[in-house]
């Protein structure tokens, strides 16, 4: 018995201190600052209101009515003895897109509100942890699930959603979102599709985007004035039709550099293919996946026109040989906000980004300070992403950021292989009540990141909603309120708004990447061939060769992957 006792000890100092390094193991080896975590926790109704109810119900199921399911949960835990449910929510994200965690914080609020209106003795607690940077990786995430110190809560892009289903690391929702049907529903399909794997439903839709080409328009006005040229007239119905391809922009590109009215031709994503750089796979009339075999794509004529393209702007001096090493804050940004290329390869995102980070430094007083909202709408003209080739069509590219739920939610809680399944059960229903229309529609405002429900995109043409937005005099909890009032003052107005509504539109000629756990790997052996063309290290055709060789080389992807076509021996770029 002394021996248990010892062991039951030792496991009690272990899950102390594994809860105290909760924020250091959560950053997964490579996030950046956190924002400061809160805890929300309206005061817990008195367990002798007279409309307490601790019985439990028979069985623990969901029946699709939020209320009802919330309170049912509750009355079951605070039967078994719990009165307080911790979970935490993770993300990573530009700095406006705070609400990827405050979301589910602002959840609880609500779902804490309905308990204490029925006088159920129990709370709910939620620590928000978010970080700058892209979405959180799929291997991170199940290494803290195998050590058990994950997240309960996570919202990250659709395409890791593959490899923590494989592995068991998160929930299938299918048939709890069976029961919340008109929810479903109200999704775009895109996006209903993007949490589907295999046949099943593994998260709910977050956010998505769509990721144009941000035209500088003192630069193309510099043009004008020195050649005559207006490249911007039209423009936007001219790539949308097709007229204007990536060819012709490389003539506007050479234009910027040889009238120094920029000193680059364009400039893109640092480090990764994905999604940005992906998008010319599909310019080019390339695919990535075979539905009929589900099997990825080395699309060879695609890639190939692809490597040229950048090899030739960095030859010609149009981008930096060393662009996938850039600094998002330090030089990327900067040289975009102070007009020193004519072109940028963004998301919608980056609208709203521009006006809350000081990445613009004012010729008057030499300080660093955002754009304001007028400056941004003065400065950048948004297009699709162009075609390849004429014939080609026009794309832009969608990364759903969708909300999982780890298999083991709620895990850091009492009496849990007891009560796994409620713990479980209001992790979901947090995630439910986190997709609530108005909730997505400030996220969607204050990010400049597109709404996933119809119910919320309404919202965007409330003149009065968004007016009680902007005064934050809607019914948020304290903690969310204080997390995006300075993002609110920065963000919310007609010009913001009227983006959104624009760029929503992109959405008709969108794309999504496959959900193959193997895409990673191919899309990193993509984005390394780009660094070599770009250098000069490596031809187009020899950067081709390295792809094929990198592929066949790894068991797993050689199975996966499948090469077809060859390099165009007669196409020319430009």
């Amino acid at each position: 018995m002394r021996a248990a006792s010892r062991g039951a000890i030792t496991a009690i100092i272990i899950a102390v201190i594994v809860v105290a390094a909760a924020a250091a193991i959560i950053a997964f080896r490579g996030g950046g600052p956190s924002a400061t975590t809160t805890t929300t926790a309206p005061p817990a109704p008195p367990a002798t209101s007279p409309a307490a109810k601790t019985t439990a119900p028979p069985t623990l199921r969901l029946t699709g009515n939020l209320e009802e399911d919330v309170v049912n949960i509750g009355r079951f835990l605070a039967s078994h003895g719990v009165h307080v449910v911790k979970y935490t929510a993770f993300s990573k994200g530009d700095p406006n897109s705070v609400m990827r965690v405050y979301a589910i914080v602002e959840a609880a609020y609500r779902l804490n509100k309905i308990l204490e209106k029925h006088g159920v003795d129990l709370r709910i607690e939620v620590r928000p942890v978010f970080q700058r940077g892209g979405s959180p990786k799929a291997e991170d995430i199940l290494l803290a699930y195998q050590q058990g110190t994950n997240p309960d809560i996570v919202a990250l892009s659709y395409v890791e959603i593959p490899v923590l289903a494989e592995n068991g690391a998160i929930l299938d929702l299918t048939n709890w979102v069976s029961k919340y049907s008109s929810l479903w529903q109200d999704f775009y399909k895109a996006l209903r599709d993007a949490v589907t794997y295999k046949g099943r439903v593994w998260g709910l839709p977050q956010d998505t985007e769509a990721r144009p080409l941000y035209w500088r328009v003192d630069v193309a006005q510099c043009i004008k004035e020195k050649t005559g040229k207006d490249i911007l007239a039209g423009l936007a119905e001219k790539i949308e039709k097709g007229i204007v391809t990536w060819h012709e922009i490389y003539e506007y590109m050479k234009l910027a550099k040889e009238t120094g009215c920029a000193e680059w031709g364009i400039i893109h994503r640092k480090g990764s293919a994905h999604p940005d750089l992906i998008q010319f796979i599909y310019a080019y009339g390339g695919r990535l996946e075979d539905p009929k075999t589900g099997k990825l794509v080395l699309d060879v004529p695609a890639v190939y026109k692809w490597l040229y393209t950048e090899w030739k702007w960095a030859r010609d001096g149009l981008i930096p040989e060393n662009m996938m090493h850039w600094d998002w804050a330090k030089q990327i940004h900067p040289t975009v906000v102070e007009g020193k290329t004519l072109i940028f390869i963004g998301g919608t995102w980056h609208w709203t980004e521009w006006q809350t980070k000081p990445y613009y430094t004012d010729p008057k007083t030499g300080e660093k300070r955002p754009l304001t909202a007028e400056e941004v709408k003065k400065y950048f003209y948004f297009t699709l992403f162009a075609a390849g080739d004429h014939g080609d069509k026009p794309v832009t590219l969608s990364q759903p950021f969708v909300w999982v739920v780890a298999s083991n939610a709620g895990h850091d809680n009492p009496k849990y292989d007891e009560l796994k399944e409620a713990y479980r059960m209001l992790a979901f229903l947090l995630v439910v009540k986190a997709s609530d229309p108005d909730i997505n529609a400030i996220h969607s405002i204050i990010s400049a990141h597109l709404p996933v429900r119809h119910a919320a995109a309404k919202l965007l043409n409330d003149k009065a909603w968004l007016e009680k937005l902007k005064n934050l005099q809607l019914d948020l909890s304290p903690e969310v309120k204080k997390a995006i009032a300075d993002i609110v003052k920065k963000t919310v107005n007609d010009i913001n708004v009227e983006f959104l509504a624009k760029a929503s539109k992109m959405l008709e000629w969108t794309h999504l990447t496959p959900k193959n756990p193997y895409y990673g790997q191919l899309a990193a052996i993509f984005a390394d061939a780009v660094d070599k063309v770009l250098r000069g290290e490596l031809t187009p055709k020899q950067a081709i060769n390295y792809i094929i060789q990198k592929i066949k080389s790894d068991p797993r992807l050689a199975e996966n992957v499948e090469i077809v076509g060859s390099i165009p021996e007669n196409w020319k770029y430009p």
